[in-house]
């Protein structure tokens, strides 16, 4: 009966763990994408003729913050489905 708490509590904090991973990740990218924008408007502003490079290397860059999270969902759902806590847990 004690393995199968420990591996509920595992399990619980795996989830809690799966939850701050997505959400930070959401956040860190909402961030940097918000101050990349903010700062292609500027630089736009400042000289309109640079407007489409500078569109291309915000794209360039956006796409790698998105990498960034997508890595980190990709650590998460592999916590979440193939669990590697639980192996030292289970007898």
């Amino acid at each position: 009966m004690e393995n199968v708490v420990n591996i509920a509590h595992v399990q619980g904090l795996t989830a809690l763990a799966v939850g701050i991973i997505f959400g930070l990740g959401a956040l860190g990218t909402a961030i940097g994408v918000g101050l990349l924008g903010g700062k292609l408007l500027e630089g736009t502003a400042r000289q309109p003729e640079l407007g489409p490079m500078l569109l291309g290397r915000f794209f360039v860059v956006a796409g790698l913050l998105d990498a960034v999270t997508f890595i980190g969902i990709g650590f998460a759902l592999f916590f979440t489905f193939a669990n590697p806590f639980l192996a030292g847990v289970t007898p």
